[in-house]
């Protein structure tokens, strides 16, 4: 990827609805080189979609929770399950595998407390080999920007 690239790729992250005249006059190009320039950042998989960004409060999901599971044993049919069963769980936005103390670290969204203790109690007790559940719960956000930097 060159400037050019990275340029048509922020600008993208900022207002992924620009059309191909704006977007080429934003990125100084004329519109033919940087219509194939977007298609082959998305050929190559550098842009894998496109989507609307929904304010989860305005969707009646105001709360938002960090969870780090600790799985018992350390197997890979252990692990596989576990992302298997994540991988249907609605509320959970981000799975990440992590180092150090915590095998997995989720980022989930939810309508109330209530609500949460039913996602820990029904959806993720139920998962064979969690050993352990530790929760933290954002009560802010002070940074949140989906523009990967340059």
């Amino acid at each position: 990827m060159d400037k050019t690239d990275h340029r048509i790729l922020r600008e993208l992250q900022r207002n992924g609805r620009l059309s191909n005249a704006e977007l080429a006059e934003r990125v100084n190009l004329s519109p033919s080189p940087c219509l194939r320039r977007l298609r082959n950042l998305e050929k190559t998989g550098v842009i894998q979609g496109y989507s609307a960004i929904a304010d989860p409060k305005a969707c009646g999901l105001p709360i938002t929770v960090f969870i780090n599971i600790r799985l018992s044993p350390h197997s890979k049919e252990a692990a596989q399950n576990f992302e298997a069963c994540i991988m249907h769980i609605d509320e959970v936005m981000e799975c990440h595998l992590m180092t150090g103390d915590t095998d997995y670290l989720l980022r989930v969204v939810m309508a109330s407390l209530e609500d949460y203790e039913h996602f820990i109690r029904d959806r993720i007790h139920p998962i064979p080999a969690v050993a352990s559940i530790n929760t933290s719960f954002a009560y802010g956000v002070v940074k949140q920007s989906r523009c990967l930097p340059s």
